[in-house]
């Protein structure tokens, strides 16, 4: 498995658990635009993963209970979001 589909993976079952969390889904429908019955469509698009980690990645609070749920390190969400379009770190030169 290469690293963009390794993050696509983790990007899916970070959105099965924004499933769990009513609250934090309607946040994120919100923000994101999306309607409840696209999500099955939406979830095959990377760039739609990258914003969904995005979005977990505004809080710690996010992170921490999503990576907890998941039984992952803090560090994991981050890491994914390297692996997904536009993820690689900026250069400011």
């Amino acid at each position: 498995m290469n690293r963009q589909e390794a993050a696509e993976t983790l990007a899916l079952q970070a959105l099965g658990w924004l499933l769990s969390q009513p609250e934090e889904l309607g946040g994120f429908l919100s923000a994101s635009g999306a309607a409840p019955g696209d999500l099955a469509h939406l979830a095959r698009d990377p760039v739609f993963l990258a914003a969904l980690v995005d979005y977990l990645l505004e809080t710690d609070d996010r992170v921490l209970a999503c990576t907890k749920d998941l039984g992952l390190p803090p560090t994991a969400l981050g890491e994914a979001r390297h692996g997904l379009p536009g993820g690689r770190d900026p250069h400011w030169t």
